[in-house]
C-alpha cells in the first residue's frame, strides 16, 4: 500500500468560473476543479441568485492541486495573468461583486504566498493600475449545479466560450504551454 500524497486547494475567483475552470483543468500538477460561489452572504446560492448579484458571492474555482508537483505560488502567477487583477467587480462585460477578483485562503502560508505575490506584481508595476485582488480566508464554498462543471468541455461551440473562454485558453496555452497537462 503506497502513500497517500498530501494535496491542497486553492479557491480563486477573477470574472466567470467557466474561463477559469478551463485552465486550471490543463495545468500540471492540478487534480480536479470545481467552479462555485465563496464569498457571500446566502447559503446555498442558485446560479440565478449570484447573476441577481445580490448575494455578495464571488463565481470561484476550487482548485485541487498536488504541491509535489505545482507550487501554490505557482498557480497565482497563472491566476494573475489570465485575469485582469485591476478590475473591481468587473472583468470585460462581465460586471458585478460576482465577478471581483478574490484569493480565498485555506491556510495563512497561502495569504502570506498570496501577498508576496501581489507585492512582487506591484514593484514589478506589471499592471498600469493597481491591483484590485482581495486576499479573504476562505468562508464556506458552495459548488455550482452540476452544468456549470466541465462547461468548457462541454460547450465548446456555444458564443459566450467562443468569444471569452477559448481566447483566455489560448493566451494560457501561449504564455504556459510548457506546464499545459
Amino acid at each position: 500500500m503506497g502513500l497517500e500524497t498530501e494535496h491542497e486547494l486553492a479557491t480563486l475567483g477573477g470574472g466567470c468560473f467557466w474561463c477559469l475552470e478551463a485552465v486550471f483543468l490543463r495545468l500540471k500538477g492540478v487534480e480536479s476543479v470545481v467552479s462555485g460561489y465563496s464569498g457571500g452572504r446566502t447559503a446555498n446560492p442558485s446560479y440565478r441568485d449570484i447573476c441577481a448579484g445580490n448575494t455578495g458571492h464571488a463565481e470561484v474555482v476550487q482548485v485541487r492541486f498536488d504541491p509535489a508537483r505545482i507550487a501554490y505560488a505557482d498557480l497565482l502567477e497563472v491566476f494573475f495573468a489570465i485575469h485582469d487583477p485591476t478590475t473591481l467587480n468587473r472583468q470585460g462585460n462581465d460586471v458585478g461583486t460576482q465577478y471581483r477578483s478574490v484569493i480565498f485562503t485555506h491556510s495563512a502560508e497561502q495569504a502570506s504566498v498570496a501577498a508576496r505575490s501581489i507585492a512582487a506584481l506591484t514593484a514589478a508595476r506589471a499592471y498600469a493600475d493597481p491591483i484590485a485582488t482581495e486576499v479573504l480566508p476562505i468562508p464556506t464554498f458552495y459548488p455550482a449545479e452540476d452544468y456549470h462543471q466541465d462547461y468548457f468541455a462541454n460547450n465548446p461551440r456555444q458564443p459566450y466560450c467562443q468569444a471569452v473562454v477559448a481566447p483566455k485558453l489560448a493566451k494560457f496555452l501561449k504564455k504556459f504551454g510548457d506546464r499545459a497537462s
